[in-house]
């Protein structure tokens, strides 16, 4: 009789604890807030997934538009040396290869097209450093919150990327940078994203998500610098 009833003890332990360990990890789930069949198209015609997490709405791609949102032309500059001495707006792909890295990569843009504020959509904006810090706060200001917010693969990132886990649904892909001699580095290592936020006449700051980190990176480089953009909704 003892034995059944120190069974039936531990059933009832047991069951308590799975009903009760679910609940302890809502705040991981609470995340998970895609919003699927949403979308925004700049002034080009390309058309963006969205996602939705914690109160903003992002773009779940990067920008890739060539025009700013009143219909100017960014001008295109590969040459390096042209690129290194730019006060003003201009856009490249990565490796100078639109063909490879338009649609899956995006643009990358000098901090010069950001402050002309006509980069983004309209009702949309780039996001300042206030913006990422509002993110930042929502994921958890620990080393995983930027694994919520990579591509939970390796078919970008180059092994380990670590901590990715996507449970955001901004799926970040690692576009590297161009440097500020115009050549490029670092695709499939890190992706970089401008904010609208200046840091000195010089330099601006930005963030970055690494494969070999699940923490979201702060820092600020020359405005000269081609970063990815991710706008974010008014």
């Amino acid at each position: 009789m003892v034995k059944n009833s120190l069974s039936i003890i531990c059933f009832i332990f047991l069951l308590g604890m799975v009903l009760f360990f679910p609940s302890s990890c809502s705040k991981d789930s609470a995340t998970s807030t895609v919003v699927p069949g949403t979308s925004v198209t700049d002034s080009e015609g390309n058309v963006y997934n969205t996602v939705t997490i914690g109160s903003q709405t992002w773009m779940a791609e990067n920008l890739r538009s060539i025009k700013l949102n009143d219909g100017t032309q960014i001008p295109y500059v590969v040459n390096r040396t042209t690129w290194s001495n730019l006060t003003t707006p201009a856009y490249s792909y990565y490796a100078d290869d639109s063909v490879t890295y338009k649609t899956k990569a995006g643009a990358l843009y000098n901090w010069y097209t950001v402050d002309t504020k006509k980069l983004c959509p309209t009702g949309w904006h780039v996001p300042s450093d206030a913006d990422w810090v509002t993110l930042q706060t929502y994921l958890g200001t620990d080393s995983l919150a930027g694994g919520k917010l990579k591509e939970a693969a390796t078919y970008h990132w180059y092994s380990p990327n670590l901590y990715a886990t996507n449970s955001t649904g901004f799926t970040a892909i690692p576009c590297g940078y161009r440097f500020y001699n115009g050549s490029y580095n670092n695709y499939g290592f890190s992706g970089n994203w401008w904010t609208a936020t200046s840091y000195s006449t010089p330099f601006s700051w930005y963030r970055y998500l690494s494969y070999t980190s699940g923490a979201i990176g702060k820092n600020y480089y020359d405005k000269v610098y081609g970063f990815s953009v991710r706008c974010i909704k008014n």
